[in-house]
């Protein structure tokens, strides 16, 4: 999906998206665990880093990141 050139850009509220496509970066290689130990800074960083997201670093809140980090985490279990 993230490579499709017709695909809609996402946004900081769009934690699904963004966590399909966090999913669909790292696969297996965070787990859980990990996913949970991910550094905020970390995880800013590779969300602004994916394709077609389009909000901004100055957009972005510790509320943001901790809905992400747990949509990661239940994308990561649905695919287990």
């Amino acid at each position: 999906m993230n490579n499709d050139k017709f695909a809609l850009p996402f946004y900081w509220n769009d934690y699904e998206d963004i966590a399909m496509s966090l999913y669909e970066k790292f696969g297996d290689d965070f787990t859980e665990a990990k996913i949970y130990r991910v550094r905020f800074t970390e995880l800013l960083e590779w969300v602004l880093e994916l394709p077609n997201f389009k909000g901004t670093r100055e957009e972005s809140s510790e509320g943001h990141l901790e809905q992400i980090q747990s949509a990661w985490v239940y994308e990561w279990r649905d695919n287990q």
